[in-house]
């Protein structure tokens, strides 16, 4: 089967997450994704060495790439890239905005050069305002945002436990691609995209934000939602934690009938609405957690699954790593195979191998000879 994007290629200046994201995505779709580091490498390389002695970061983001060390400081490697510029289909940068332009590869020029080409600029705050020379991280921005503000228990704000704004950022930048991809299928015209940290993010906000300016600014309330009741986490006899999910006030009867075993509450008009069971979020909490801690946890889930309400354990990662919907992938690396969750749309195709610092140079230093091709200049 060939992969939709097969016989594309990518050219990718890149480091950490956001970036190398969206060109894994790429090369998963079939793309050939050349990552250009510095001498040192990409920085993501040393973030932990938890992956059988590599980076757990870098081998989950950078598997069926090709690894090109080049010093763009150099004429000889600045006129290398001009060749693969020239014949890429997409160009993906995260650079501190206005660094691409100081290394001689400003993004109109590139554009004039190459008007078929897609060029896609990741950064912390677009590339332009105020904050836009700022250097800008995943949790910096999750705080900017006012992400924390909502995250984490009533004592203090907390961060998301994985990189969810440089996740968001990327995903954006692969899917602002795939749509400029279409568009030239359509014209024959490339595209100059920008997605930023910050308005990727932003955009997942808005719940939260809209129900600030209409009078309700959410609350922390750590395993809760702030919105519905109840929905969070009771204890069973035993000690293990279940969290439940009543979305509609239909569901709330059942969960008082069916599994607190309390006809009287599955009437009070107390409780009988999403509103009313928020305004008494204590006392709604109560009454569960008490008939939840009076049984195990087996008949417990067992008389959830029954009754067909939403629940789950609340799994440490060594559950986690054990679950029966757990898909993985094994990938080939410089230290051996890496075994990891797989991505959600899962092709039947092998995934290529997690690259060495610079293990495909020299191959493409023959192949894209820059005497065969004209400066973009």
């Amino acid at each position: 089967m060939t992969l939709p994007l097969a016989g594309l290629l990518v050219v990718s200046l890149e480091q950490a997450v956001a970036a190398p994201l969206c060109s894994c995505r790429l090369a998963d779709a079939g793309a050939r994704v050349i990552k250009i580091e510095r001498p040192e490498g990409d920085f993501a390389r040393g973030y932990d060495d938890l992956a059988h002695g590599a980076s757990a970061y870098f081998v989950w983001l950078n598997r069926g790439k090709e690894s090109v060390v080049l010093d763009l400081a150099s004429p000889r490697d600045k006129a290398l890239l001009d060749a693969m510029l020239a014949q890429a289909d997409i160009f993906v940068q995260n650079l501190k905005p206005g660094a691409i332009d100081r290394l001689g590869f400003p993004i109109e020029r590139l554009r004039r050069a190459h008007p078929r080409l897609i060029v896609c600029s990741i950064s912390g705050y677009g590339e332009r305002g105020p904050y836009a020379q700022r250097k800008a991280y995943d949790l910096l921005i999750q705080a900017d945002c006012g992400l924390v503000s909502i995250t984490g228990g009533s004592d203090e704000p907390a961060r998301v436990g994985v990189s969810v704004v440089d996740i968001a950022a990327g995903l954006a930048a692969y899917e602002a691609i795939l749509e400029a991809l279409i568009g030239r299928s359509r014209t024959g015209e490339g595209a100059a995209l920008s997605v930023s940290l910050f308005d990727a993010i932003a955009e997942w906000m808005t719940v939260p934000l809209i129900q600030h300016e209409g009078g309700r600014t959410p609350q922390r309330v750590g395993l809760a939602h702030p919105s519905i009741s109840p929905y969070g986490v009771f204890r069973s006899m035993d000690g293990v934690d279940v969290l439940i999910s009543i979305q509609s006030d239909r569901e709330w009867r059942v969960l008082a009938g069916q599994v607190l075993g309390d006809a009287a509450l599955a009437a009070d008009p107390r409780f009988a609405t999403n509103v009313e069971r928020v305004s008494r979020r204590t006392e709604t909490d109560v009454r569960v957690q008490a008939a939840f801690g009076a049984l195990a946890a087996e008949p417990l889930l067992a008389k959830l699954a029954d009754a067909e309400i939403a629940f789950s354990r609340v799994s440490d990662l060594a559950l986690f790593a054990q679950h029966p919907h757990l898909h993985r992938i094994t990938v080939g690396s410089p230290v051996g195979p890496q075994s990891y969750p797989a991505p959600p749309h899962l092709r039947a195709e092998p995934y290529g191998p997690v690259p060495a610092l610079g293990e495909h140079t020299e191959k493409v230093r023959r192949e894209f000879t820059p005497a065969q091709v004209g400066s973009i200049e």
